[in-house]
């Protein structure tokens, strides 16, 4: 009866927070979608880069990097391009390999990246590379999964499958010079690489996806970077030679950042698009959905050679409805939400859903000195234009050392925290590994935490309350970074993690979010 009533209250709770948030943003990540036949870039205000699209009969399918983030290598469905909805993870965990789980070492940047995916005879495959483990194949029957994961003989960068339509498999891979790889259906080398283009307009091609369209050959292309840029070279034959022609330069007014690196996609109705992200600095790279016109054979993106804002639905034969994705989480459910990833490998025996129900619990799994090396943090993306974090906390099993809190976590990091120091309990706001402010002596054993985080000035500052209704602030406003030794935008983090001993735990009841409306 107790716990029957207990869960009721919470229940309740989460309804009266969510009428609170709803008053004002919502819970969940905003639509592109602006309800009237049109929609707002980016697609997705969040970092879902190196973005690879196609369609199976009425559905796209779409994924994207997560580096050492798991379960990571994510697939999301839409109907419309527009409106997106997370399906599955290709990849739950990198098994066997220990720095996967922080053990002699880390993977951040160095994880899975610029996945390819197609659809044929019946399966999907999804081709990434690592950078130190080299190249993988995950395959399925049905997008939704269950996705079996194979390591290949050989790495493919930035790699482009392509089923030609006379049974021949193709790869093209390489940077500034591009490779293409006759393959066996497992994707095992059958032939000698053979360098089919080098980029001549400066270094760094790369992101190679590859179609045939109307008897020609493309390679869609990007010169990377901050500033890059989209281009597609064509052939009529596969190993060339090919010509090349920039296809979109432009970067939306937005500190000269490019739109650049994604896909082609044909609709049912015959319309072309490409979903091509863009670098938006700390909150990492996101995905936009820019109209093709077809000109004398080449992909022309935007209209008048400028990336659209604002612009019209793609015609898919039909209206569907606006969906968001979920962010908060009352912790209420056997699993955790797709929106959730551990940032390696977690070791499962020290995190539950179960021993109290309606709790995420985090027991310490590492002992480390600092918040990059702890086990078991979880995390999910801020979304733009601006994001609030909350999260309420229960600390009173930690044990001497112990860490446990809220975060913002890339190239620097910051967090805000309760620490068990000298057998008391204290509140930090840490900025990379330096202590800017303190509360002495914390009593409270239930403590909400929250993080705000601006998208647009690239800023986070951190607060707490013990009654999730006045909140102080706590340190210095955090300037967030993008940092290529992370590769990914920041992350809200949930962590706990022990400088002293293992065995502490804190019980995290739920975390909600908040999201500013877009202008």
């Amino acid at each position: 009866m107790m716990q029957t009533l207990k869960l009721s209250v919470k229940a309740l709770s989460a309804l009266i927070a969510l009428f609170i948030f709803s008053s004002s943003s919502p819970v969940f990540a905003q639509s592109a979608d602006n309800g009237n036949g049109t929609y707002t870039n980016p697609i997705i205000w969040a970092d879902f880069p190196d973005n690879d699209v196609i369609r199976v009969g009425d559905t796209y399918y779409m994924v994207s990097t997560t580096m050492n983030f798991f379960p990571g290598v994510p697939v999301m469905q839409s109907k419309d391009l527009v409106n997106w909805q997370y399906l599955s993870n290709a990849v739950e965990r990198m098994p066997g390999y220990p720095a996967y789980n922080m053990q002699g070492g880390t993977r951040y940047s160095h994880g899975q990246w610029a996945s390819s995916i197609r659809y044929h005879n019946g399966q999907f495959y999804i081709l990434f590379v690592t950078l130190d483990e080299g190249g993988f194949l995950c395959t399925a029957k049905n997008a939704a999964g269950p996705w079996k994961l194979n390591k290949l003989p050989k790495a493919y960068y930035d790699a482009g499958l392509f089923f030609d339509d006379d049974n021949k498999i193709y790869i093209v891979h390489g940077y500034s010079k591009l490779n293409l790889t006759e393959v066996n259906p497992d994707l095992s080398p059958k032939s000698k690489d053979t360098i089919i283009f080098e980029g001549k307009q400066r270094g760094g091609l790369e992101g190679s996806h590859v179609y045939k369209i109307n008897g020609y050959y493309y390679l869609y292309c990007t010169y990377g970077g901050g500033d890059g840029y989209q281009v597609a070279m064509r052939s009529k034959n596969i190993y060339g030679p090919y010509e090349e022609k920039v296809v979109l330069k432009d970067d939306m007014g937005f500190r000269k950042k490019g739109v650049h690196q994604g896909a082609l996609i044909q609709t049912q109705t015959g319309e072309w698009w490409s979903v091509i992200f863009q670098d938006r600095d700390a909150i990492g790279r996101v995905p936009t959905l820019q109209p093709v016109t077809w000109t004398d054979g080449w992909p022309m993106l935007g209209v008048n050679g400028k990336a659209v804002t604002t612009y019209k639905k793609p015609n898919v034969g039909k209206t569907w409805p606006i969906t968001v994705l979920p962010t908060s989480d009352e912790f209420n459910q056997p699993k955790l939400g797709l929106q959730w990833a551990w940032n390696h490998n977690p070791n499962d025996s020290l995190w539950s859903l179960t021993e109290r129900k309606g709790y995420l619990r985090l027991k310490t799994a590492t002992i480390t000195d600092k918040l990059t090396l702890a086990r078991n943090t979880l995390t999910q993306r801020p979304f733009g234009p601006a994001s609030t974090g909350t999260a309420e906390f229960e600390v009173g099993q930690m044990r001497e050392g112990d860490v446990a809190g809220l975060a913002l976590f890339q190239d620097p990091y910051a967090y805000i925290a309760v620490e068990v120091k000298d057998g008391k309990k204290r509140l930090v706001m840490v900025d990379n590994g330096k202590e800017l402010a303190a509360v002495e002596n914390w009593t409270a054993n239930k403590i909400y935490f929250q993080a705000k985080v601006d998208a647009v000035t690239d800023t986070a500052t951190f607060f707490y309350s013990t009654d999730n209704s006045n909140f102080k602030p706590l340190g210095n406003a955090f300037a967030m970074k993008f940092n290529l030794s992370v590769f990914t935008g920041n992350k809200f983090c949930l962590f706990n993690y022990a400088t002293k001993a293992l065995g502490g735990y804190v019980d995290v009841n739920w975390f909600r979010m908040q999201i500013a409306k877009r202008i």
